[in-house]
């Protein structure tokens, strides 16, 4: 019995030296703590449930009554410069681009997967790894923004160029598609069981597509989807309904002698702000026709923040959050608390911030904005901590960088 037992803790402890090694393999230890954190955060959120998204302290005037001006913005682009609306064209009814190689993406990494099958249509032999070493370095960071994918284009593929727009439609996509374009979009999906953050997760999480073609006769998108698998089909409708919580964004990459082409695709979306008020058009328009709809409020406070009307896009946000958002809204999108911030809003600022930190604690916007909320209460010495942990999630997140150097 002693020989027994004695055999049984040696085997033990050499499953412990071998486990303990095989940890600090580098290639396998951030896909253990990425083990380890969910299993954490499932039981944190299964023993305090992180509830719905908070709606904002009392306001005057009344979040549920605003209204927003309507009056059109100026533009900074001259008149004379400004591209005609594009000529209607009889497009093919079917259209099918040659797919990329498909990406399985790693966790939380669909970004720059998707960025790699449409970088490898025009000839790109990297891989999402690559990508992500210089936007995503850290495998728990949660989200990767457009802004750090056309970043990445052209900085690091200076030989092709990337632009991203919203207010995006179907039409526009068939356009594109049959111009030989691929297109990125940024919309949603239901995440498997397995990744949820607790027992009462309702699963919705931002995503990223490749579209390559579309089938007018089968009403149907064909995308390439680093979760789900590749050459899927989307019909139409459910497309935009999932593409409507980010604004309708889309992206494109291009080579720099296609420019000109694209300009005449798009006319006056290509310039930033006319495709910003034709966003916000569009978004006010959906609030009046729907007003049940919070992600039109939503898309319609995000608008207005490009435009730094802020006091009423805070009020939007409000109307959004009283209607009802899904709990991963602020692992993505972060206007509601530039809108908060600037409109001097600071406990709706910490509420909101304090309630995301809680659905995703790895997200560097989120620490940002909640210090910059600690700051402006006066605790700087709870703003540096939280900046700083903003950069141990994103490694020289600029941002991050110029709020340190500001209370220094």
């Amino acid at each position: 019995m002693a020989t027994r037992n004695r055999n049984i803790l040696i085997a033990l402890a050499g499953l412990v030296l071998l486990g303990t090694a095989l940890y600090l393999i580098p290639a396998i230890q951030p896909r253990v703590n990425w083990r380890v954190e969910k299993i954490v955060l499932y039981v944190k959120n299964a023993v305090n449930p992180p509830g719905p998204v908070p709606t904002s302290l009392p306001v005057t005037p009344a979040p549920v009554t605003a209204t927003i001006p309507s009056q059109p913005l100026e533009t900074s682009l001259p008149v004379e410069t400004r591209q005609p609306t594009p000529t209607p064209v009889q497009l093919p009814g079917q259209v099918s681009l040659t797919s990329p190689p498909w990406e399985q993406q790693t966790p939380n990494n669909c970004g720059p997967a998707t960025l790699s099958m449409a970088m490898h249509m025009y000839g790109w032999d990297g891989d999402q790894e690559v990508i992500a070493e210089e936007i995503k370095p850290v495998l728990q960071d949660r989200n990767v923004n457009p802004e750090e994918m056309v970043y990445y284009v052209r900085n690091f593929a200076g030989w092709l160029r990337a632009e991203y727009r919203v207010a995006g439609d179907i039409p526009l996509l068939k356009r594109l598609l049959a111009a030989h374009y691929p297109v990125i979009i940024e919309g949603t999906t239901s995440l498997d069981p397995n990744d949820a953050l607790g027992p009462h997760d309702d699963l919705w999480a931002a995503h990223y597509l490749l579209l390559t073609g579309y089938d007018d006769a089968a009403q149907t998108f064909t995308v390439q989807d680093s979760y789900h698998g590749a050459g899927l089909t989307i019909d139409y409708d459910q497309f935009e309904n999932e593409w409507e919580p980010f604004n309708y964004l889309y992206m494109l990459i291009y080579l720099p002698d296609e420019e000109e082409e694209l300009k005449s695709l798009l006319g006056n979306d290509w310039d930033p702000d006319l495709n910003r008020q034709h966003a916000l058009d569009n978004t006010r328009a959906a609030t009046e026709t729907d007003p049940g709809n919070s992600f039109a409020w939503f898309n319609l406070g995000s608008n207005l923040v490009y435009f730094e009307r802020y006091d009423q896009a805070a009020l939007a946000y409000d109307k959004s959050k009283e209607l009802g958002l899904p709990m991963r809204m602020f692992r993505y999108q972060f206007g509601p608390f530039i809108a908060y911030f600037q409109s001097h809003r600071t406990d709706d600022l910490l509420v909101l911030t304090t309630y995301a930190k809680g659905v995703t604690e790895m997200s560097e916007e989120v620490w940002l904005w909640h210090g910059w909320g600690l700051y402006r209460q006066g605790d700087i010495k709870g703003a540096i901590a939280n900046w700083n942990k903003a950069l141990s999630i994103r490694p020289g997140y600029d941002d991050a960088e110029y709020a340190l150097s500001f209370v220094q």
